[in-house]
């Protein structure tokens, strides 16, 4: 564990800076999911980086679709980690954000009603007002990231890192990530290549609008195992 944390460790954060990276997989010919979940395509090395980035983070942001298709869970303690989060005055165990503009989510689940640090639900301004007070009341805390229905991106990363939590990670879904994508908010993708091949619609890493201008990152580090790479690009 020690040397994937190594490996995976956030650059240093000076002052109020802050860094978000997204965790993804791939297949070969580019699927991000079989069956509208990515475990299919995933491995146990794949499971294990993604509980590395996880007890790295102060904060998991992902979208209500991904936190309805995949079950999401509170994230947990890892008694591996505790000793390098307590160094870097981490809580126990990352906070998780949900972001969503409707709200549309089950407040009864173990991810709202018992999560070891509460979890937020990151919406806009015009949020339901039923729905803001239904998240509230089962234990979550609101932020809003939006002047209107629509979740800002790029004030998504600033709220959270005001509130502390400056170690961001991403878990998608691709529709969020296109989203960082687009503000250009993102600064670090590690991307795991799947040897699988799938063919299909599967939706891409990404998705959404696409940028005037491709961005560029530079590859920081690959490890292989059983097949699978594991690639982390930052920016320039």
């Amino acid at each position: 564990m020690d040397e994937l944390a190594d490996a995976y460790a956030y650059p240093p954060l000076a002052g109020d800076a802050h860094w978000l990276r997204a965790n993804m997989v791939s297949t070969l010919d580019g699927a991000a999911q079989h069956d509208g979940r990515s475990q299919p395509i995933s491995g146990e090395t794949d499971m294990r980086i993604f509980g590395t980035l996880r007890a790295l983070a102060d904060v998991v942001i992902v979208g209500a679709e991904t936190v309805r298709q995949e079950g999401y869970r509170p994230a947990r303690a890892r008694e591996a980690f505790a000793a390098r989060r307590e160094a870097a005055g981490q809580g126990p165990a990352p906070a998780i954000a949900v972001i969503t503009a409707s709200l549309d989510l089950d407040f009864s689940l173990p991810l709202f009603t018992s999560p070891l640090v509460p979890t937020l639900v990151v919406t806009g301004a015009a949020a339901p007002a039923d729905r803001v007070a239904a998240a509230a009341k089962a234990g979550a805390e609101v932020v809003l990231a939006g002047d209107g229905s629509v979740v800002d991106p790029a004030r998504v990363v600033r709220e959270l890192a005001d509130r502390g939590l400056r170690r961001q990670l991403t878990e998608g879904g691709p529709r969020l990530l296109g989203q960082f994508v687009a503000a250009d908010a993102l600064d670090e993708l590690c991307l795991t290549i799947s040897p699988m091949l799938t063919a299909g619609d599967a939706q891409r890493i990404a998705g959404g609008p696409s940028v005037a201008v491709p961005h560029r990152l530079a590859p920081a580090s690959v490890l292989e195992e059983a097949g699978f790479l594991f690639t982390s690009y930052r920016r320039i």
